[in-house]
């Protein structure tokens, strides 16, 4: 595209140059749409959604044990899965949010979904005949809660689930698209978005680790589930006023676009794309792509879905299956590259949903008194993992990255893959420190006389466990805000929907592996007279054991991310001339 001349109209040198439109496919003016105004209030539904599902998330551990009294490894095994589900179900939803539905639509539909799901809830921990009684502590009997019961609370909560499946993949790419590839200040800015989105997210994290754990534990569960209902039925109807200002990119059909490149590679296995003449066939055929995509050198053999035989001009009714444009052709190529980065993180996604099970176990049974009689709930330790993100975000955004660019001369500071590494490390080195904090906390209570005597709090302050949550907080700073910009800046235009989705699933196959691991784990510790290491009395179970496990392979899986990132290659873009300044 031509430098605009002086001569054009303003409107036409204010329409955005990225392909983005108005809800019917119109074009746009960037100076009425689009930018941080519009980003806020997607923002702004992002963090109710954080909030209401981490209301559920944070103490689930919780009433699994506590109100349908479930052992502690079914519990965590089930909140396990229901999270695993949960972070999958992006897949579905961004394929239909990509392709038919948009991000838009997709959004409004699944938060009428999330609120029927969250209503639901609150009624299957408000009313009597859907709560099992509780435990007779004279002969210590716990009635198991009724088929109904069990059905109709899980119905519940796999409703939500599947909700926040259209919400999350859609969400973040409909704030990022609010800023305008083709115009230098506004790609700026769209990176400092991923920074921002992660620090509304804590907001909503923090007041659902401070405020509706606190009332779930100590007011009631309905009220708990009550008050992030009301604020999902608030958030829906403010983020449909900005109606107008929201700029969108239409649906298409990526599955169909990734298909043929593949057909049509398959179909000419034998084809030489070495000669002169075939290769600058492939590399300069016209495409009309908004954003080009330049040829590279790996996965070569889909390059010959790019050239064109004689073949193809006899069969011009089904060209798109036998001929591909570059574009088409290295947009899968991206994808494939993403991939082995995606195996690589699935044990930070392991290591992610320990804080909300096992962490929440440890800290139940330690001395939670901060003032006098007032004690922190167990699960409301996680508010300083969402503390060390507010504090570090802000350092990161506005110190960090400055300094960083000045020495680099790269836009972000560094690389998304040395962000990530960086996060990946912390995450190792968080379970060192609660195998270290675990090893402690059972020679206190071995020291006291309190190993047989699991319903006595253990004379150690619960805040033992303060610097695994604060680690982990900063490698969320790092890996997952370096993960979320990865997968949506490097996957195609038309397919950003899907990469947010492939982010989501590390955390979902992460918490299927971590089930698999603690039924693996259970069943051999368990065997002849061997006490299980996660043993429902803690004080005789081994999580420092299964800490130290996850430290070595979370410590080896960083390895293979180290291999893995060394031979990524970042997506190459046909440069561009926007007003007076070249984008590439």
């Amino acid at each position: 595209m031509e430098a605009t001349s002086s001569s054009e109209s303003p409107l036409l040198t204010s329409i955005t140059k990225d392909g983005c439109t108005d809800l019917k496919g119109r074009s746009i003016s960037r100076q009425l749409t689009g930018g941080w105004k519009a980003s806020f209030l997607i923002i702004g539904v992002e963090v109710t959604e954080r909030f209401a599902f981490n209301s559920i998330y944070n103490n689930l551990l919780s009433y699994l044990t506590d109100v349908m009294h479930q052992s502690s490894a079914t519990a965590a095994k089930n909140v396990n899965v229901w999270y695993g589900v949960a972070s999958m179900l992006p897949l579905l939803g961004a394929f239909l949010s990509d392709s038919y539905l948009g991000r838009y639509r997709t959004i409004i539909l699944s938060s009428l979904v999330y609120l029927l799901g969250l209503i639901c809830l609150t009624l299957s921990t408000s009313l009597t005949f859907l709560i099992p009684p509780p435990c007779d502590n004279t002969s210590f009997f716990c009635p198991r809660p009724t088929a109904f019961q069990m059905g109709f609370f899980f119905i519940s909560l796999y409703l939500v689930a599947l909700a926040q499946g259209g919400q999350r993949p859609a969400l973040q790419p409909f704030g990022a698209e609010q800023f305008d590839d083709g115009d230098p200040t506004e790609r700026k800015h769209k990176s400092s978005f991923f920074n921002w989105w992660n620090f509304g997210l804590s907001i909503g994290l923090l007041l659902a680790g401070c405020v509706i754990v606190y009332i779930q534990e100590n007011i009631g569960w309905g009220l708990g589930f009550a008050i992030p209902t009301v604020t999902m039925a608030v958030a829906l109807p403010v983020f449909m006023c900005g109606t107008q200002m929201y700029r969108h990119k239409m649906p298409s059909s990526p599955v169909t676009r990734i298909l043929q490149v593949f057909v049509a590679a398959i179909r000419k296995w034998n084809v030489s794309i070495h000669s002169q003449a075939e290769q600058s066939l492939y590399v300069n055929r016209g495409h009309t792509e908004t954003r080009k995509l330049l040829p590279t050198d790996q996965f070569k053999f889909l390059d010959k879905a790019t050239i064109e035989i004689d073949l193809d001009r006899e069969h011009r009714t089904n060209i798109y299956w036998r001929l591909c444009t570059v574009t088409q052709v290295e947009e899968v190529k991206l994808i494939l590259r993403l991939l082995p980065i995606w195996v690589a993180c699935l044990m930070y996604g392991v290591v992610y949903v320990q804080s909300p099970t096992y962490f929440t176990k440890q800290g139940t049974t330690m001395d939670r008194r901060i003032i006098g009689h007032f004690k922190i709930a167990a699960a409301s330790m996680q508010i300083f993992i969402t503390i060390s993100v507010l504090v570090l975000v802000p350092v990161y955004d506005r110190i960090f990255v400055p300094l960083a660019r000045s020495i680099t001369r790269n836009e972000r500071g560094i690389t998304l893959l040395q962000r990530i590494s960086v996060g990946l490390s912390f995450s190792v080195l968080s379970m060192i420190v609660a195998a270290l904090t675990e090893m402690k906390r059972l020679q206190v209570a071995k020291e006291y006389g309190l190993i047989d005597t699991p319903q006595v709090t253990i004379p150690q302050s619960i805040f033992w466990l303060l610097p695994q949550y604060i680690l982990l907080g900063i490698a969320e700073v790092f890996a997952i805000v370096g993960l979320q910009e990865l997968f949506y800046d490097q996957m195609p235009e038309t397919m950003k929907s899907l990469g947010t989705a492939l982010y989501w699933s590390i955390f979902g196959v992460g918490s299927f592996l971590s089930s698999i691991l603690i039924s693996i784990i259970e069943e051999i510790s368990s065997r002849g007279k061997g006490q299980s290491w996660f043993a429902d009395n803690l004080n005789k179970a081994h999580l420092d054991y299964y800490y130290w496990l996850l430290a070595a392979l979370s410590a080896l899986f960083l390895c293979i991310y180290l291999i893995f990132a060394n031979c990524f290659i970042y997506k190459k873009e046909e440069s561009k001339v926007y007003g007076d300044q070249e984008i590439t």
